[in-house]
Parts: C-alpha cells; sequence; structure tokens
C-alpha cells in the first residue's frame, strides 16, 4: 500500500485501549473533556468510542463522568470463572446479531423469569426489555421451555402457587391447557407465546443445560409482521445454536 497512516480500524483499537489503560491508571471518574485533552482524541471519535465502551460494560457513566466498569474483570484470567450471565451474554447478542431481532436468555426467580441478558434488535419495530426485569414464566417462551424441564413435584408446586395473569385475549391460564402445551415442548424442544404476554410479539424459547443443570432459557421476540416460517426457522436454529454451545448438546 506505501501509506505510513495508521488504518483506522487499528486507529480505533489502539484509541479504545488508551482510554481504559488511562481511566484505570487515574483511579478516579473523568469526565470526556478530560480524556479528549488528556489522549488527543477528537471528541466526535471519543463519543463512540465511551458509548460503545459503556454499552459493553467495559466502562460506567455517572453523569457526564465515566469509570471503569465491571466488565474489566472478564479481562483478568486469574479470578474464578465466569458467571452465568458473562456466558451467556455473547451468545445472546449473537442470535440477536444473526436475526436483527430481540434476543435474551432468562432464569428462574420463583414463579417469574429474571432477564439475565438481552440484546435489542436495530429495525424500527421490535420488542425490548431490561436487564434484571421479571416476567411471568406462563406468558414468555422462555419461561415454558423451563416450565417443560421442570420435574413434576416442581411443576405441580408452581400450578399450585403461581398466579397466572391474562396479559391478552391469547393468554393461556388454564392448567391443563398448559400442561397439555409442555408435552409438546417436551418433544420438540422449542416453546412458542404467539401474542401471549405483548399485542403483535411473537416468542420462540429454549430452555439450555450448563454444568450439569439446567441453566435458563434462551428466547427470541419477533414481532407478528416479521414472523414468518422462514423467520421461525431461522430463529430455532439460532437457539439450538446457542444452546449447544452454552452446554446443551441437545436437538
Amino acid at each position: 500500500m506505501g501509506s505510513s497512516e495508521t488504518p483506522a480500524t487499528v486507529k480505533s483499537a489502539m484509541r479504545t485501549l488508551d482510554i481504559l489503560e488511562f481511566l484505570v491508571g487515574q483511579g478516579r471518574p473523568l469526565a470526556a473533556h478530560e480524556l479528549s485533552s488528556a489522549l488527543a482524541i477528537p471528541v466526535s471519535s471519543l463519543s463512540y468510542l465511551l458509548s460503545t465502551l459503556v454499552e459493553r460494560g467495559y466502562l460506567e457513566r455517572a453523569g457526564r463522568q465515566y469509570a471503569p466498569g465491571a466488565a474489566l474483570a472478564r479481562l483478568n484470567p486469574n479470578r474464578e470463572g465466569p458467571t452465568l450471565a458473562e456466558r451467556v451474554a455473547p451468545l445472546v447478542r449473537a442470535v440477536s446479531t444473526q436475526l436483527n431481532e430481540t434476543a435474551s436468555f432468562f432464569v428462574q426467580r420463583g414463579d417469574e423469569l429474571e432477564a439475565l441478558a438481552t440484546e435489542t434488535g436495530n429495525q424500527s419495530l421490535r420488542y425490548a426489555l431490561d436487564i434484571g426485569q421479571h416476567a411471568p414464566m406462563h406468558a414468555f417462551a422462555a419461561g415454558k421451555a423451563l416450565l417443560a424441564r421442570l420435574p413434576a413435584e416442581a411443576l405441580d408446586a408452581y400450578f399450585a402457587g403461581s398466579k397466572r395473569r391474562a396479559y391478552t385475549a391469547n393468554t393461556i391460564t388454564d392448567e391443563a391447557a398448559i400442561r397439555a402445551e409442555l408435552d409438546q415442548i417436551r418433544q420438540t424442544g422449542i416453546a412458542f407465546t404467539r401474542e401471549e404476554h405483548t399485542a403483535g410479539i411473537i416468542g420462540i424459547g429454549r430452555a439450555a443445560m450448563a454444568d450439569g443443570g439446567l441453566a435458563g432459557a434462551f428466547s427470541v421476540a419477533i414481532p407478528v409482521a416479521r414472523c414468518d416460517a422462514g423467520a421461525e426457522r431461522a430463529a430455532i436454529d439460532a437457539l439450538k445454536r446457542a444452546t449447544a454451545l452454552l452446554g446443551s448438546g441437545e436437538d
């Protein structure tokens, strides 16, 4: 090529490392203008890099200041192994990227689900939820996928103690009807909700194993307008790959 200029992609990588090393070394939160001045990074470029680092958890933002984020701990090889949230986050991101739809990973918390990781598709019509958000098991595909894997006694306890609210006209709340659906999920490994929690949204879920036990469930949320047979097949394939990579290995 004959050019001595640093390629833009390499320059971005170097600037990203400069930001992280400088913030860790300073030991205190810094504002964007301080970083820009100290590292000679134009504000326009710095803004994008900071937003990306915050989104990935490598930085934390408090007001106008930035500090090292919790995700930096993942880069330390001497600590204990990664948490479940850290293990599933890149898999959720991969599913979302493959489909350009919202993908999540849920764990059971009592009679509810908790979103452990989530990535939102970038299409204008999309479904979104927050990490830590709770959801009803009977009305989410991930919840049905988990219910189908519960031992008989645990499933009986769920039906005896849960309050199964009807969120839409399509929500299935009857125990016998849910049990019949769970039988089908056990055969296919795939759970569906069709506008049962949110009108206009189809949910597709699959339970995942890790470390020899039931870890949680991956799911995809697709607007009805885009959820044709091809989209469903692509989502199922992506969920199967994610569960296999986490440790299920089941088809």
